[in-house]
Parts: structure tokens; sequence; C-alpha cells
């Protein structure tokens, strides 16, 4: 890493900002590591575990926008501050109330979406500390965050075997409680941040293509990772037998080499350009689950396949955003609210399309060829804008 990095910005508001974004992605994805226990509780059929799993992604999605503008209105620390109050009191009053339906935990999921929309505040609270050939490199450790989901599948499984499902959303207070405190003292706004806009002004991002182009590849790209560590756990226990914790512990696997490599993804983007490196990340993924959807061999081969495509959709995921800020800087938290909850919607898309797929035909096998196809297209798609953002951006102090 470049040493000026570190003396260009604000190294606690960064650090903070990641923490925020680990935990509350940790509880955003908290239903997915559970949805065994839970369905054996509850007597869920594949299709009702794919939305149970879905409902934070897809309540995530739309909330992001809103966090997005209530960011650049009252600022990213203090949106921030908002949001975490939000979900440690969803998740006290799920284990206060002892919620066992299949109506709480929907009602459940919707209230965690308020974790997921943490995208739109902890990016723009860390990005706006640093110049533009720093933004993959920062937009890459806040949005590192994501290896929140690392936690949950190793922990929440376990725990669920020792103290029951339900006891999972109180002990996941008490790290949340941590983390606000060290955001509420530590975090501090850059003074770059830019003015509050009118609602007429962020909308009028969405005429630009540009816009809509960053939002299908975000969907793909984040849209692949949350929707596949989502509904990794029931794809391993229905498609090999694994217990709630080994599920886990393979799905953990995954989403840890995505996370792990979002802000290496970042980094690499500002080297060799992002536009270079999403198009590698397209079309590894389309051989990879293309190659997964033939369901040959056995859980290591499965293993291997899913953990390299996590791989490829992380480094994807940092990319994009080294991409976003150098369009659209002016625009950065509506923006992030917008590809944010694009991700989202292919996220919740992902989970409950493969619980549907399941439910209709008996296996994972068509969902994912799905996935392999529009990865395929995202990597034609981007190859059609590639030069003439390459041309239009050329005096951007960073690499296209």
């Amino acid at each position: 890493m470049d040493r000026t990095f570190w003396q260009a910005g604000h190294r606690p508001t960064l650090i903070s900002a990641f923490l925020y974004f680990d935990l509350s992605f940790m509880v955003w994805y908290l239903l997915g590591p559970l949805q065994v226990p839970i369905a054996a509780a509850l007597q869920l059929s594949a299709q009702q575990r794919g939305f149970v799993v879905a409902t934070p992604i897809l309540a995530g999605a739309l909330l992001r926008p809103l966090m997005g503008l209530l960011v650049d209105r009252i600022g990213a620390k203090r949106a921030g501050l908002l949001g975490q109050v939000v979900v440690v009191a969803a998740l006290f009053g799920a284990w206060a109330l002892d919620v066992s339906s299949l109506a709480g935990l929907l009602s459940l999921g919707a209230l965690l979406g308020v974790a997921g929309a943490s995208f739109a505040a902890a990016l723009p609270l860390a990005s706006r500390w640093y110049p533009p050939r720093h933004q993959g490199t920062a937009m890459g450790i806040a949005g590192a965050g994501n290896s929140g989901t690392v936690l949950a599948a190793l922990f929440a499984p376990a725990l669920a075997a020792a103290y029951g499902w339900q006891n999972v959303f109180g002990l996941a207070c008490l790290p949340l409680l941590l983390a606000l405190l060290v955001y509420a003292f530590c975090a501090r706004e850059a003074p770059s941040a830019p003015p509050p806009k009118r609602v007429a002004d962020y909308l009028a991002v969405l005429r630009e293509r540009d816009a809509w182009c960053f939002m299908f590849f975000y969907a793909m790209t984040f849209g692949g990772f949350s929707g596949f560590a989502s509904a990794l756990p029931g794809y391993f226990h229905d498609q090999f037998g694994f217990d709630a914790k080994t599920a886990g512990l393979y799905t953990a696997a995954c989403v840890f080499a995505g996370s792990a490599m979002r802000p290496l993804g970042g980094m690499l983007a500002d080297r060799l350009g992002g536009t270079r490196s999403l198009s590698g990340v397209y079309l590894a993924c389309a051989l990879l689950i293309g190659a997964a959807a033939q369901n040959a061999g056995g859980p290591a081969w499965a293993l291997w396949l899913f953990v390299a495509a996590m791989l490829c959709l992380g480094a994807g995921n940092g990319a994009v955003f080294q991409l976003v800020p150098l369009r659209f800087g002016r625009e950065l938290g509506v923006m992030t609210g917008l590809v944010g909850m694009a991700g989202g919607i292919g996220g919740f898309a992902l989970a409950a399309g493969l619980g549907v797929v399941k439910q209709a035909s008996g296996g994972y096998g068509p969902g994912l060829w799905l996935f392999a196809v529009l990865s395929l297209l995202a990597w034609l798609g981007l190859a059609g804008v590639q030069r003439q953002w390459r041309n239009d951006w050329a005096a951007a102090a960073a690499r296209v």
C-alpha cells in the first residue's frame, strides 16, 4: 500500500467506519446462517426459508437511498449513529419478545435492513477524507466491513446450538453496542463534505446512463456476494446433508474470501483500472458459477468453486467503488445509496430466487446457470462502455 495513503486521510474515522460496517453486516446477514435451525423449528419450506434470509437484503436495498439522502442532510456520522441505535433496538426487541413465527422473523428482517443501509453512511464517511487516487483503497478498506458476514457464519450456528437461535439476537447486541461507542467517539466528518442538495438534484442522476450502468454492475458483484452469502448455508445443507454448524463453516470460508478480497480489489483497481478489473471479474464468475451449476463432484469441489467465485465478486465490489467517486464525486452520497440499493436488490433476487428454484425444480442448477449468464451479459455490457469512460475521465487522477 502507498505510504502516502495513511497521511492523506483520517485513520480513526476509517477504522470506525470499518468497524461500524463490519458489525452492521454481521447482523444484516444473521438470519442466513440461522436458517437451518429456524427452518427446522418452524417447519419452513425451501421457498419460505429463502424469503426469510432474503428479506433483510431487500429491506437494506430499499433503505440505502434514504440513508444516502440522510447522509447528505445531517452528515454521515449522525446518520450512522441513528442507524446503529435502530438496529440494536430491533435485535433487543426480538430477543425480549421471543420472536418465533414466520411473520415475526420477516418483520425482524425488515428492521435489520437498516443495518444493510449502513453501507450508504460508512463509505462516504471514510472516502471523503481521501483524494481521487486513493479512493479505491479507502472505499475498499471501509467496504471490507462486509467481513461481518464471516463472523455471523462462524459463530451464529454454534451459539444457536448452545443457547437457542432466539438468544443469538440478544447476544448480538453486545458487540453492536461496543461498535456504537467507538464510532461515536472516534469518527469525524470530513471537512470536504459537500453541502446538502434538493431531492430533485439527487433524482437527477437517474437521467444519467452511467448511473444505471453502475447499478447493474454492482447488482451483479455485491448482489452475487450477499445473495450467495445468505443462500449457501441452505445450499450446503440441502446438497450435501451438512448440519447447520458444518454448513456455516463452509459458508464462512466462501464469504471470508469475498470480504478479504474487497480492499484488495480496490487497490488493484487503483493500479490497473476499475474497468479492466471488472472485466476479469465478470468473465471468471460466468465460468465458475457455470461450473458449479453442473452439480458435479463432491463438497470439496463445490467449496473451491464458490470460494473462487466469491474472491472475484469481492474484487468486483472494490472495483465498482473505485469508479463511482470518479464519475459522481459531487453526488457520492446519493450514488452510494442508489448503487448500494441495486446491489441489495440483486442479492435479494439471488437468495430468494435460488429458494424458489429449489422448491420448483428440486435443485439449484437452473438458478446458478441464470447467474452465470447474467455475469456474461455484464462482461459484454462493460466492454461497451469501457472505451468511452476512459476517454471521458482522462483528466481524473486515477486509473479508469
